[in-house]
């Protein structure tokens, strides 16, 4: 679940943002520490896909927050 589109995002609710947001937080803990222990060649832009897709997340519901 690297990578979550904006379109994706802007059709959720709240309860849905918050439980992709924690899943791919948990991603990206098992990223950092599989980094951490030499790293795999296989998912190299998984990373990066993760942290965006989290930016995303923080993005829409900072957003709608203040509507």
């Amino acid at each position: 679940m690297s990578h979550v589109s904006s379109k994706d995002i802007d059709e959720m609710d709240k309860e849905q943002l918050q439980l992709t947001l924690e899943d791919l937080r948990d991603e990206m803990l098992q990223l950092r520490s599989q980094q951490a222990l030499g790293g795999s060649a296989s998912n190299a832009g998984a990373y990066k896909q993760t942290r965006r897709s989290i930016a995303r997340l923080l993005t829409k519901m900072n957003k709608d927050k203040e509507e």
